[in-house]
């Protein structure tokens, strides 16, 4: 069977300390864990982050799909979690307690992702009218 998108993503960050390949290549990768609010059990989303302070920013962007993706929601009913971030603490996962930034905070990590990664322009003209979340993961 061949390996899910996503399986290799993980794997690939977890083999080369936090780097992965295309698409990925060269950006800032984290694993964000998190439990479904449903059935409870145990997920695991590679995702773009934006160090904001001591914390990581993530995009609920969904590739510019219209709808928000799974992990938004099970983050947001179950706001403490973890997260592994290539090269820091040996692998080890980091307790984070996840917040959503709104207003002119919200505005402002979204426009520097923005500038950093022009790909999220084309996901927010691709989402619209839906608004791209921003979470904030901040170190517990």
């Amino acid at each position: 069977m061949a390996e899910d998108f996503n399986t290799r993503v993980i794997r690939e960050f977890r083999e080369n300390e936090g780097r992965v390949g295309p698409p990925f290549e060269g950006a800032p990768m984290i694993l964000v864990h998190h439990r479904g609010r449903r059935t409870g059990a145990g997920f695991v989303a590679p995702l773009v982050y934006q160090a904001v302070g001591d914390g990581f920013a993530v995009f609920a962007s969904k590739a510019g799909a219209p709808t928000h993706p799974e992990w938004y929601a099970n983050l947001l009913a179950s706001p403490e979690t973890t997260v592994e971030v290539g090269g820091e603490h040996g692998g080890a996962e980091v307790a984070v307690r996840v917040r959503e930034l709104t207003g002119a905070e919200r505005d402002e990590v979204w426009e520097e992702q923005k500038r950093r990664s022009p790909g999220f322009a084309e996901y927010e003209v691709e989402a619209a009218p839906r608004v791209i979340p921003v979470l904030l993961l901040e170190r517990r």
